[in-house]
Protein backbone atom coordinates (compact mmCIF):
# COMPACT_ATOMS: atom_id res chain seq x y z
CA UNK A 1 0.00 0.00 0.00
CA UNK A 2 1.26 3.49 -0.60
CA UNK A 3 0.96 6.20 1.25
CA UNK A 4 -2.49 8.39 1.42
CA UNK A 5 -3.51 10.46 -1.01
CA UNK A 6 -4.65 14.05 0.61
CA UNK A 7 -8.08 14.94 0.85
CA UNK A 8 -8.32 18.98 0.24
CA UNK A 9 -8.69 19.42 4.10
CA UNK A 10 -5.48 17.88 4.46
CA UNK A 11 -3.55 19.98 2.25
CA UNK A 12 -4.94 23.13 4.26
CA UNK A 13 -3.06 21.98 7.08
CA UNK A 14 0.32 23.05 7.96
CA UNK A 15 2.89 20.20 7.76
CA UNK A 16 5.79 20.93 10.70
CA UNK A 17 7.76 17.73 9.75
CA UNK A 18 8.49 16.84 5.73
CA UNK A 19 10.44 13.71 5.32
CA UNK A 20 11.58 13.59 1.29
CA UNK A 21 12.80 10.14 -0.22
CA UNK A 22 15.26 9.76 2.89
CA UNK A 23 17.37 6.76 2.40
CA UNK A 24 19.83 5.02 4.92
CA UNK A 25 22.45 2.56 4.45
CA UNK A 26 24.82 0.76 6.52
CA UNK A 27 26.61 -0.75 3.38
CA UNK A 28 25.07 -3.13 1.61
CA UNK A 29 21.94 -3.11 3.60
CA UNK A 30 19.28 -0.61 3.28
CA UNK A 31 17.76 0.43 6.83
CA UNK A 32 15.23 2.88 4.66
CA UNK A 33 14.44 2.75 1.69
CA UNK A 34 12.79 5.98 0.11
CA UNK A 35 10.63 6.88 3.14
CA UNK A 36 8.09 9.97 2.19
CA UNK A 37 5.98 11.18 4.85
CA UNK A 38 4.41 14.44 6.37
CA UNK A 39 3.55 15.28 9.70
CA UNK A 40 0.81 17.75 10.34
CA UNK A 41 1.01 20.62 13.38
CA UNK A 42 -0.93 19.72 15.95
CA UNK A 43 -1.40 16.19 15.40
CA UNK A 44 -0.77 13.06 16.99
CA UNK A 45 0.71 10.86 14.60
CA UNK A 46 1.67 6.51 15.34
CA UNK A 47 4.56 5.04 13.99
CA UNK A 48 4.49 1.50 14.11
CA UNK A 49 6.98 -1.55 12.50
CA UNK A 50 8.36 -5.14 13.47
CA UNK A 51 11.97 -5.26 14.96
CA UNK A 52 14.09 -4.31 12.15
CA UNK A 53 11.74 -2.44 10.03
CA UNK A 54 13.65 0.87 10.45
CA UNK A 55 11.63 3.19 12.82
CA UNK A 56 14.81 3.01 15.24
CA UNK A 57 16.50 4.50 12.08
CA UNK A 58 13.94 7.09 11.50
CA UNK A 59 13.83 8.96 14.46
CA UNK A 60 17.57 8.96 14.85
CA UNK A 61 17.10 10.84 11.50
CA UNK A 62 14.17 12.91 12.70
CA UNK A 63 15.91 13.53 15.71
CA UNK A 64 19.23 14.65 13.94
CA UNK A 65 21.65 12.00 15.88
CA UNK A 66 22.18 10.62 12.38
CA UNK A 67 22.64 11.50 8.69
CA UNK A 68 20.89 10.36 6.14
CA UNK A 69 22.29 8.43 3.06
CA UNK A 70 19.88 10.36 0.85
CA UNK A 71 16.80 12.14 1.02
CA UNK A 72 16.30 15.17 3.58
CA UNK A 73 14.33 15.77 6.77
CA UNK A 74 12.92 19.46 6.38
CA UNK A 75 11.40 21.49 10.06
CA UNK A 76 8.40 23.96 9.56
CA UNK A 77 9.86 23.82 5.93
CA UNK A 78 13.79 24.27 6.48
CA UNK A 79 16.52 21.44 5.89
CA UNK A 80 17.26 19.80 9.53
CA UNK A 81 21.09 20.14 9.18
CA UNK A 82 20.94 23.87 8.53
CA UNK A 83 18.86 25.25 11.41
CA UNK A 84 20.06 22.34 14.14
CA UNK A 85 20.39 24.78 17.32
CA UNK A 86 16.74 25.81 16.70
CA UNK A 87 15.64 22.55 15.77
CA UNK A 88 16.94 21.08 19.03
CA UNK A 89 14.80 23.89 21.00
CA UNK A 90 11.68 22.95 19.16
CA UNK A 91 12.01 18.98 20.02
CA UNK A 92 11.19 16.80 22.76
CA UNK A 93 12.21 13.41 22.85
CA UNK A 94 11.58 10.35 25.29
CA UNK A 95 13.55 7.33 23.93
CA UNK A 96 12.82 3.85 24.94
CA UNK A 97 15.88 3.57 27.43
CA UNK A 98 15.31 5.50 30.16
CA UNK A 99 17.41 9.21 30.28
CA UNK A 100 17.79 10.12 33.75
CA UNK A 101 20.52 10.74 35.90
CA UNK A 102 20.12 8.04 38.88
CA UNK A 103 22.00 9.49 41.47
CA UNK A 104 20.15 13.01 41.48
CA UNK A 105 16.87 14.15 42.28
CA UNK A 106 13.80 14.14 40.19
CA UNK A 107 14.71 18.08 40.95
CA UNK A 108 18.16 17.95 39.64
CA UNK A 109 17.53 15.80 36.96
CA UNK A 110 15.17 18.32 35.44
CA UNK A 111 17.41 21.69 36.46
CA UNK A 112 20.17 19.69 34.56
CA UNK A 113 18.30 18.60 31.39
CA UNK A 114 16.52 22.38 31.79
CA UNK A 115 20.10 24.45 31.54
CA UNK A 116 20.78 22.23 28.76
CA UNK A 117 18.08 23.67 26.64
CA UNK A 118 19.33 27.23 28.15
CA UNK A 119 16.74 28.02 30.82
CA UNK A 120 17.81 29.42 33.36
CA UNK A 121 16.82 31.99 36.41
CA UNK A 122 13.97 31.82 38.01
CA UNK A 123 11.71 30.76 34.49
CA UNK A 124 14.03 27.35 34.97
CA UNK A 125 13.13 26.88 38.76
CA UNK A 126 9.21 27.78 37.74
CA UNK A 127 8.87 25.19 34.92
CA UNK A 128 10.82 22.72 37.20
CA UNK A 129 8.01 23.21 39.77
CA UNK A 130 5.49 22.95 36.97
CA UNK A 131 6.78 19.62 35.59
CA UNK A 132 6.91 18.06 39.05
CA UNK A 133 3.46 18.56 40.03
CA UNK A 134 2.30 17.50 36.01
CA UNK A 135 4.25 14.33 36.29
CA UNK A 136 2.94 13.75 39.55
CA UNK A 137 6.58 13.74 41.56
CA UNK A 138 5.97 17.01 44.04
CA UNK A 139 6.52 15.00 47.09
CA UNK A 140 9.42 13.14 45.83
CA UNK A 141 11.06 16.32 44.16
CA UNK A 142 14.19 15.37 46.57
CA UNK A 143 14.49 11.71 46.15
CA UNK A 144 17.01 9.92 43.95
CA UNK A 145 16.01 8.89 40.99
CA UNK A 146 17.62 5.57 41.22
CA UNK A 147 15.17 4.98 44.31
CA UNK A 148 12.19 5.51 42.02
CA UNK A 149 9.72 2.77 40.94
CA UNK A 150 9.29 1.55 36.90
CA UNK A 151 6.58 4.05 36.64
CA UNK A 152 8.18 7.07 38.26
CA UNK A 153 11.15 7.22 35.96
CA UNK A 154 8.59 6.89 33.19
CA UNK A 155 6.97 10.09 34.64
CA UNK A 156 10.73 11.99 35.66
CA UNK A 157 11.65 10.81 31.44
CA UNK A 158 8.27 12.22 29.92
CA UNK A 159 8.61 15.58 32.22
CA UNK A 160 12.43 16.18 31.14
CA UNK A 161 11.46 15.82 27.68
CA UNK A 162 8.97 18.55 28.06
CA UNK A 163 10.74 21.08 30.18
CA UNK A 164 11.33 23.55 27.24
CA UNK A 165 7.69 23.35 25.89
CA UNK A 166 9.19 21.57 22.54
CA UNK A 167 6.80 22.17 19.59
CA UNK A 168 7.19 18.67 18.02
CA UNK A 169 7.33 15.54 20.85
CA UNK A 170 8.85 12.04 19.86
CA UNK A 171 7.89 9.34 22.23
CA UNK A 172 9.35 6.37 21.74
CA UNK A 173 7.94 2.85 23.72
CA UNK A 174 7.16 5.75 26.91
CA UNK A 175 4.94 3.04 28.76
CA UNK A 176 7.75 0.20 28.81
CA UNK A 177 7.75 -1.75 31.90
CA UNK A 178 5.21 0.99 34.15
CA UNK A 179 2.66 0.12 36.30
CA UNK A 180 -1.40 0.41 35.50
CA UNK A 181 -1.92 3.47 37.09
CA UNK A 182 1.35 5.31 35.57
CA UNK A 183 0.39 4.46 32.24
CA UNK A 184 -2.70 5.67 32.11
CA UNK A 185 -1.10 8.71 33.81
CA UNK A 186 1.36 9.36 31.01
CA UNK A 187 -1.54 8.65 28.79
CA UNK A 188 -3.80 11.55 30.38
CA UNK A 189 -0.51 13.98 29.67
CA UNK A 190 0.26 12.85 26.30
CA UNK A 191 -3.28 13.62 25.66
CA UNK A 192 -3.30 16.88 27.67
CA UNK A 193 -0.13 17.87 25.55
CA UNK A 194 -1.60 17.12 21.90
CA UNK A 195 -4.87 19.04 23.10
CA UNK A 196 -2.93 22.03 23.64
CA UNK A 197 -1.41 21.84 20.16
CA UNK A 198 1.61 20.04 20.71
CA UNK A 199 2.61 18.02 17.62
CA UNK A 200 3.74 14.52 18.66
CA UNK A 201 5.34 11.16 16.85
CA UNK A 202 3.92 8.17 18.78
CA UNK A 203 5.45 5.01 18.61
CA UNK A 204 4.75 1.11 20.90
CA UNK A 205 4.48 -2.15 20.36
CA UNK A 206 1.60 -2.34 22.00
CA UNK A 207 -1.52 -1.37 19.14
CA UNK A 208 -4.11 -0.63 21.42
CA UNK A 209 -2.34 2.66 22.86
CA UNK A 210 -1.78 3.87 19.33
CA UNK A 211 -5.46 2.27 18.32
CA UNK A 212 -6.37 4.94 21.30
CA UNK A 213 -4.27 7.57 21.08
CA UNK A 214 -3.07 8.30 17.29
CA UNK A 215 -5.69 9.42 14.79
CA UNK A 216 -3.26 9.11 11.39
CA UNK A 217 -1.00 6.16 11.51
CA UNK A 218 1.99 4.86 9.48
CA UNK A 219 3.37 1.02 8.98
CA UNK A 220 7.64 0.84 8.22
CA UNK A 221 8.53 -2.48 6.70
CA UNK A 222 11.79 -3.74 5.59
CA UNK A 223 12.85 -0.19 5.43
CA UNK A 224 9.90 0.89 3.39
CA UNK A 225 6.37 2.86 4.78
CA UNK A 226 3.89 0.14 3.54
CA UNK A 227 0.72 1.86 4.76
CA UNK A 228 -0.20 6.00 5.98
CA UNK A 229 -3.80 6.28 6.78
CA UNK A 230 -6.09 7.58 9.43
CA UNK A 231 -7.61 4.97 11.40
CA UNK A 232 -10.51 4.25 10.32
CA UNK A 233 -9.46 3.83 6.80
CA UNK A 234 -6.96 1.41 8.43
CA UNK A 235 -9.17 -0.62 9.98
CA UNK A 236 -11.52 -1.08 6.54
CA UNK A 237 -8.77 -3.19 4.95
CA UNK A 238 -10.50 -6.26 7.00
CA UNK A 239 -13.72 -6.85 7.72
CA UNK A 240 -15.33 -7.48 10.61
CA UNK A 241 -17.27 -10.92 12.07
CA UNK A 242 -19.76 -12.49 13.75
CA UNK A 243 -20.44 -15.61 15.14
CA UNK A 244 -24.48 -16.74 15.86
CA UNK A 245 -25.40 -19.62 17.90
CA UNK A 246 -28.73 -20.71 17.17
CA UNK A 247 -31.83 -22.87 18.34
CA UNK A 248 -33.19 -24.88 15.24
CA UNK A 249 -32.14 -25.96 12.25
CA UNK A 250 -29.95 -23.87 10.38
CA UNK A 251 -29.67 -25.05 7.19
CA UNK A 252 -32.56 -22.85 5.71
CA UNK A 253 -31.49 -19.77 7.59
CA UNK A 254 -28.33 -20.10 5.63
CA UNK A 255 -30.27 -19.99 2.63
CA UNK A 256 -31.68 -17.03 3.51
CA UNK A 257 -28.25 -15.19 4.64
CA UNK A 258 -26.86 -16.19 1.35
CA UNK A 259 -29.55 -13.74 -0.71
CA UNK A 260 -28.64 -10.70 1.44
CA UNK A 261 -25.75 -9.17 -1.14
CA UNK A 262 -24.27 -7.17 2.05
CA UNK A 263 -23.12 -10.35 4.23
CA UNK A 264 -21.16 -13.43 3.76
CA UNK A 265 -21.18 -16.36 5.13
CA UNK A 266 -17.88 -17.63 5.76
CA UNK A 267 -18.81 -21.17 8.15
CA UNK A 268 -21.65 -22.78 9.49
CA UNK A 269 -20.71 -25.67 11.93
CA UNK A 270 -23.99 -27.82 13.75
CA UNK A 271 -25.80 -24.25 14.86
CA UNK A 272 -23.26 -22.13 14.62
CA UNK A 273 -23.07 -19.30 11.63
CA UNK A 274 -20.18 -17.24 10.85
CA UNK A 275 -20.69 -14.13 8.59
CA UNK A 276 -18.26 -11.31 7.91
CA UNK A 277 -19.14 -7.62 5.58
CA UNK A 278 -17.20 -4.46 5.41
CA UNK A 279 -19.44 -2.75 8.10
CA UNK A 280 -19.83 -5.44 10.92
CA UNK A 281 -23.26 -3.68 12.61
CA UNK A 282 -25.01 -3.93 9.02
CA UNK A 283 -24.27 -7.21 9.56
CA UNK A 284 -25.50 -8.00 13.22
CA UNK A 285 -28.89 -5.84 12.30
CA UNK A 286 -29.68 -7.41 9.05
CA UNK A 287 -28.72 -10.88 10.35
CA UNK A 288 -30.89 -10.41 13.51
CA UNK A 289 -33.77 -9.01 11.15
CA UNK A 290 -34.01 -12.24 9.26
CA UNK A 291 -33.69 -14.70 12.61
CA UNK A 292 -37.09 -13.03 13.87
CA UNK A 293 -38.66 -13.12 10.21
CA UNK A 294 -37.88 -16.73 10.68
CA UNK A 295 -38.66 -16.84 14.60
CA UNK A 296 -35.44 -18.61 15.00
CA UNK A 297 -34.18 -17.99 18.37
CA UNK A 298 -30.79 -16.63 19.07
CA UNK A 299 -28.46 -18.10 22.12
CA UNK A 300 -25.34 -16.79 21.70
CA UNK A 301 -23.42 -14.25 19.06
CA UNK A 302 -19.38 -13.25 19.41
CA UNK A 303 -18.14 -10.33 17.29
CA UNK A 304 -14.64 -10.28 16.03
CA UNK A 305 -14.24 -6.01 14.95
CA UNK A 306 -11.12 -4.74 13.16
CA UNK A 307 -8.57 -3.76 15.12
CA UNK A 308 -5.11 -2.16 14.57
CA UNK A 309 -2.91 -5.23 15.84
CA UNK A 310 -4.94 -7.44 13.04
CA UNK A 311 -4.02 -4.77 10.06
CA UNK A 312 -0.64 -4.54 11.13
CA UNK A 313 -0.43 -8.50 11.53
CA UNK A 314 -2.21 -8.29 7.85
CA UNK A 315 0.08 -5.99 6.38
CA UNK A 316 3.82 -7.20 7.90
CA UNK A 317 2.47 -10.28 7.71
CA UNK A 318 4.31 -11.42 11.05
CA UNK A 319 4.66 -11.05 14.79
CA UNK A 320 8.20 -11.32 15.98
CA UNK A 321 11.13 -10.73 14.19
CA UNK A 322 14.92 -10.86 15.72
Amino acid sequence: MIPEKKTVEEKKKATILEIDNLHKSYGKFQALQGINLEIYAGEMFGLLGPNGAGKTTLLSIICGLLPASAGEVRFLGKKLFSQFKEYRHQLGIVTQDLAIYPELSATENLRFFGRLYELSGPILEERIKETLSWVGLSETKQQRAGTFSGGMKRRLNLGIAVIHKPKLLLLDEPTTGVDPQSRNHIFERVKELNQQGMTIIYTSHYMEEVQELCTRIGILDRGKLIACDYLPSLLQLLEGSVQFELASDINRVVQRLLTIPELRVTGVDRQTISLSGPDISAVMIQSIRVFREMNVDLHQLRIREPNLERVFLHLTDRTLRD
